[in-house]
C-alpha cells in the first residue's frame, strides 16, 4: 500500500474528486436506469437500512450488510492503483477506482451476473440492487478509498480484516466468500453459509 496523503492536500483533493464522483455518479444512474433497474425498492418502504440478507429488500435499499464489502473495494482499489500507477495524482487513481466500481455495479446487474448470483451463491433471491442501492456502493468505494488515502496502510488492513471477521460472523458472507462463490462455489461453503437461514 501507498503512504497516507497529506493531510495539507486533503481540501484540493477533496474537491476534484467529489467532482470526479458526482458526474460518474450521474452517469451510473443513468445507464441503470436504461437497463431497466428501479430506483428504489418496489415495497416502497422509505427505511434507508436493510439489514436481512435473506428478505426482498435486501439490496433495494441506501445500505444493506454488502455495503462493507463496497468500502473494501476502495482499499483495495486504492492499494492496487497505488502499486500499478504510482506516478499517478490521487485524483486520477480516484476517478480509476470509482469508474471500476462503477462498471461492476452495471455488469452486477446484468441478466448473466444476476443468474450467476442466483445459481451458486446464498443470494437465491437475488434480482438486481436498486440504483439507489448502486449508487451508495459506489459511494462505499469512495469511503473505502478515503480511509486508505488518509490513514497509514496498517489501520486499511485492521479495517478490511475487521469488516471480513464481522462480516462472516453476522451473516456468513464477505468479499472473500463473495468473490470465491462467484469464481469458484463450492458446496460445503454453501451449506455452512445457508446454515443460518
Amino acid at each position: 500500500m501507498t503512504t497516507p496523503l497529506k493531510p495539507s492536500l486533503l481540501n484540493r483533493t477533496t474537491r476534484q474528486c467529489g467532482a470526479t464522483g458526482i458526474v460518474i455518479l450521474a452517469a451510473t444512474s443513468l445507464v441503470l436506469a436504461a437497463m431497466g433497474r428501479h430506483f428504489w425498492c418496489e415495497c416502497g418502504g422509505l427505511e434507508p437500512f436493510s439489514w436481512d440478507i435473506w428478505s426482498q429488500h435486501n439490496s433495494q435499499h441506501l445500505i444493506d450488510p454488502y455495503f462493507f464489502t463496497h468500502v473494501l473495494h476502495g482499499i483495495l482499489f486504492y492499494a492496487l492503483l497505488g502499486w500499478l500507477w504510482k506516478s499517478l495524482s490521487i485524483e486520477y487513481r480516484f476517478s480509476v477506482a470509482i469508474l471500476l466500481e462503477s462498471s461492476w455495479e452495471m455488469l452486477e446487474n446484468t441478466p448473466m451476473v444476476i443468474e450467476r448470483y442466483r445459481s451458486v451463491t446464498i443470494s437465491l433471491d437475488y434480482y438486481g440492487d436498486s440504483i439507489a442501492n448502486s449508487i451508495m456502493d459506489v459511494i462505499a468505494c469512495a469511503i473505502g478509498f478515503a480511509i486508505a488515502c488518509r490513514f497509514r496502510p496498517r489501520v486499511s488492513v485492521a479495517v478490511f480484516v475487521a469488516t471480513e471477521l464481522i462480516l462472516l460472523i453476522t451473516i456468513r458472507d464477505c468479499l472473500t466468500l463473495n468473490v470465491v462463490m462467484l469464481l469458484w462455489p463450492l458446496e460445503a461453503i454453501k451449506t455452512w453459509q445457508m446454515g443460518l437461514r
